[in-house]
């Protein structure tokens, strides 16, 4: 995986970057860890140090013990110039938190820290996450800082909305989760060397709402949270999503262009214009099956009674199917409610013409919609594999590696 850098600057929110350290390492990494002398007030550098398995380095005159290296790396021969080796080897380069005076000092290319002076010559994805005091954050000079290394390239992280530090005090300044900062870092990550590298991914997510007046419609419970998942796990891979979201409220994965829709035939619409570039189209939306045949163009009136006569809505997965290229993979997704529901999976992988249907039965209370939480069942024309209940992030990955391995199979190219 990556050889990431982790600077952090001294503030409250600096017990968020050991989190942030354990994450990526659970994930694979490789993660060096800088510190400012202040940051040592908030948070100690044994915390780290225990967390990624390498020492942490502070003053630019440190003397490193790993010589550069990342974890699990070998080490030179000699002792190179430290801020410079780690710099120069890294493939990211995040500072979290970053605050108000470290803002200033990089903004300036002041050097007077292992940190500040690494970000001068790290020539890798620079990311800064700041965080601090409401005020601190909106004052000119601050925001003057950001706007000057944004200029220079650098990705700033903008802070959350909320309670902050101070007592009582709410407002623009928090750091983001560790999981938001992790993924912002891993889609900073250069090409080539992520196993989805150079594959475009097409995923819907949601469920459409057909109007009967401007203030009623048809729909359903679906939250989009499946489809998110799915392209925070393809994003985190390498590929290039486009994420095509139906009233979806839940904030799209870092590096995921997204588009939104409200209706089905804004979805199909939308869905054919991505699907002619796309490699791997996950369907994970639920398209309304029926719309009104009219939109009534005023509120309609609880005492005049209400008679609806539907249309079915356009079936875009088995429209989209039959204009697939041969290294096109689809993949489709069937929610259903109790017995023969792989049955019926089966008929839908044939009727559209998919490579994989995703099965849920929502019947279990435990994986239902809005739930955290799913438990799926792959089934493909060699395939019925179980995925037992697990969060949605983790399945997503098992629907994925499961794509992965249909494409390998038949030859298909990345791009």
């Amino acid at each position: 995986m990556a050889r990431l850098l982790l600077g952090v600057s001294g503030g409250i929110a600096a017990y968020k970057a050991l989190e942030l350290a354990r994450l990526a390492t659970l994930a694979g990494h490789g993660v060096r860890v800088l510190m400012t002398e202040t940051a040592t007030r908030f948070v100690g550098a044994a915390s780290f140090e225990g967390i990624v398995g390498a020492p942490v380095l502070i003053s630019e005159f440190e003397r490193d013990p790993m010589r550069g290296a990342f974890p699990g790396e070998e080490q030179a021969g000699h002792d190179p110039i430290g801020h410079l080796e780690l710099a120069g080897r890294c493939d990211a380069y995040l500072v979290a938190p970053a605050s108000a005076n470290t803002v200033a000092k990089l903004a300036a290319g002041a050097a007077d820290s292992m940190l500040t002076t690494s970000f001068l010559a790290c020539t890798a994805p620079r990311l800064l996450a700041p965080a601090m005091n409401d005020r601190m954050y909106a004052d000119a000079a601050t925001q003057a800082n950001l706007a000057t290394l944004r200029e220079r390239g650098v990705e700033v992280i903008e802070p959350d909305e909320g309670k902050l530090a101070s007592r009582g005090e709410y407002g623009r300044g928090r750091l983001p989760d560790p999981e938001q900062l992790l993924a912002r870092v891993e889609a900073a990550l250069p090409a080539g060397d992520r196993p989805w590298d150079g594959l475009r991914v097409l995923v819907t997510a949601g469920g459409t709402r057909e109007p009967i007046d401007p203030v009623r419609f048809i729909g359903n419970r679906s939250s989009g949270r499946m489809g998110i998942a799915l392209a925070a796990a393809a994003a985190k891979r390498g590929a290039e999503v486009t994420l095509i979201a139906a009233n979806v409220d839940l904030p799209a994965p870092a590096g995921v262009r997204r588009l939104d829709v409200e209706t089905a035939a804004q979805l199909a619409e939308v869905a054919e214009r991505e699907f002619a570039t796309t490699h791997v189209l996950l369907m994970a939306a639920a398209p309304a099956d029926f719309r009104p045949v009219g939109v009534a163009s005023g509120k309609l009136q609880r005492s005049e009674g209400l008679e609806l006569l539907l249309h079915p809505t356009q079936d875009i997965l088995a429209s989209l199917s039959a204009k697939r290229r041969p290294e096109q993979t689809v993949v489709g997704f069937a929610a259903e409610h109790g017995g023969e529901a792989v049955e019926r999976a089966r008929g839908k992988l044939r009727r559209k013409g998919a490579d994989l249907i995703v099965l849920n039965d929502v019947s279990n209370p435990e994986i239902g919609f809005e739930s955290e939480r799913n438990a799926v069942t792959l089934i493909g024309a060699e395939t019925e594999k179980e995925v037992p209940i697990d969060s949605k992030d983790a399945v997503a990955e098992a629907i994925l590696d499961e794509v992965g391995r249909l494409r390998e199979k038949r030859g298909q190219p990345a791009s």
